[in-house]
């Protein structure tokens, strides 16, 4: 069995989240299900498990990396292309085709965002954090 991502965490690691960005480790705990505490420049304070999966949302998978540990050129950092009404924004969230960008800045599809700050995010008409989510291009099969 693999040893967990975050084994040696210890306070003052500067970590990078994938939803609120910059971070910085403020306590390390040895007993329990969560292994440490991160604050983020935005102020949030989120327990995290050895893995770095976060005690908030939906999230199965690992969002938090030491900052000199991930590569952020897989992520969609891309501005928005277009404004959506509200009326659009709860449609495509129906079909399941509603992406919203984080505080990070990578886009994410809705399904994965917690409830709670999609609908924050609406209620203060930031509807520029919305937008249609974009279609994987397929790669051409012609060769030459």
């Amino acid at each position: 069995m693999a040893k967990p991502y975050f084994k040696k965490v210890k306070v003052g690691d500067k970590v990078y989240g994938l939803v609120f960005g910059k971070g910085k480790v403020t306590q390390v705990f040895d007993d329990g299900f969560y292994k440490f505490i991160v604050e983020f420049k935005n102020g949030y304070e989120i327990p995290y498990t050895d893995e770095g999966v976060p005690g908030w949302g939906k999230f199965n998978d690992q969002t938090v990396f030491y900052r000199d540990d991930i590569d952020l050129s897989s992520y969609d950092f891309s501005a928005v292309e277009k404004i959506l009404s509200p009326k659009k924004i709860i449609k495509l969230r129906e079909k399941k085709e509603l992406e919203i960008r984080l505080p990070s800045g990578v886009w994410t599809n809705c399904t994965k965002c917690a409830k709670e700050y999609m609908e924050e995010m609406l209620e203060k008409e930031n509807y520029h954090l919305f937008r249609k989510k974009k279609s994987k291009k397929k790669k051409s099969k012609n060769k030459k």
